[in-house]
């Protein structure tokens, strides 16, 4: 996974579908963007808000390894929800 930093604890990464898969352990669809030093990165999850709150939580979801390897050989960068920066 390709990982920009991350903003109150959750990851930033740098394509959508990294994103949106590291929402999948909490429920979380779509993804939103946050700019951080001009680069464009994704974190999963609607909106940074709905993203803290599934994390009091935890996850409901494992992800395995051979998710992570799929997702990041992959760079596609559709579907999901948008928004705006933090």
């Amino acid at each position: 996974m390709s990982l920009i930093t991350s903003i109150d604890g959750v990851p930033l990464y740098t394509t959508v579908a990294e994103a949106m898969l590291w929402g999948s352990q909490y429920d979380l669809t779509g993804y939103h963007q946050h700019v951080v030093l001009g680069q464009t990165g994704y974190m999963g999850g609607g909106s940074h808000a709905q993203i803290v709150q599934a994390m009091v939580g935890g996850t409901t979801n494992s992800i395995t390894p051979t998710q992570i390897r799929t997702t990041s050989s992959s760079s596609s960068s559709s579907s999901g929800g948008g928004g705006g920066g933090y």
